[in-house]
């Protein structure tokens, strides 16, 4: 099953949709629109997706859980996470589940080749990612990547209480520290997708405050 989290992501969800349907063929593919202004929801469900629809804004954190609460009820196995505005390129898609075979997470990693990505942005993932390994007590790749792939048993254990950015990192932080494993695996960076919604100063601020209530545990 695959998990998509959108917000106004009308011009690109229907392609990412597509291309999950044409690489991973007879995925389930489910996007959770979160509070989009847009015609995100009609998009998605144009393309062959399932839609839930968050009322308002709640965050890409819940929008996330919203979709592996589901995966779970739904009784999937694996489940594959990555973005609505094609910064995720779904060919990537059957390297990270059949990485899946040896580890419980498979994030795809972009260290490999960082052509393109802001140099602001490679310096504070490489902060962030060393950050977030050394919490988790394990050495993980790219911990800023959304494109993931993570077994439904790992889901069952792991819930953070983060709603927005933070919650990717908070995710990798609880299950390293519960014994759970980790892979990666090599993906491009692509940086001609439209429409971040991450707020480099808000989000930064919001991913401090997450490292002090953990070490203040």
């Amino acid at each position: 099953m695959a998990v998509i989290p959108a917000r106004d992501a009308e011009a690109t969800v229907a392609e990412v949709v597509r291309g999950l349907e044409r690489t991973v063929p007879g995925v389930s593919v489910l996007v959770v629109d979160d509070g989009s202004t847009d015609r995100t929801s009609d998009a998605a469900r144009a393309a062959g997706a399932d839609v839930i629809r968050h009322d308002v804004n709640r965050g890409k954190g819940a929008a996330l859980q919203t979709g592996f609460d589901e995966a779970v009820r739904r009784g999937a196995t694996r489940v594959l996470t990555l973005d609505a505005d094609r910064q995720h390129d779904p060919a990537c898609a059957p390297q990270l589940l059949r990485a899946l075979e040896a580890s419980d997470i498979v994030i795809g990693s972009r260290e490999g080749d960082r052509t393109g990505m802001p140099w602001i942005r490679r310096a504070t993932n490489s902060v962030m990612t060393w950050i977030v390994s050394h919490l988790a007590g394990h050495r993980i790749a790219d911990t800023q990547s959304g494109y993931r792939a993570v077994r439904v048993h790992v889901l069952r254990s792991v819930r953070p209480p983060s709603s927005r950015f933070e919650y990717e990192s908070e995710f990798l932080i609880e299950a390293g520290r519960k014994g759970f494993t980790f892979g990666s695996v090599p993906i491009p960076t692509l940086y001609n997708a439209p429409g971040s919604h991450i707020h480099p100063v808000r989000d930064t601020l919001r991913f401090f405050r997450l490292l002090f209530r953990i070490w203040a545990r």
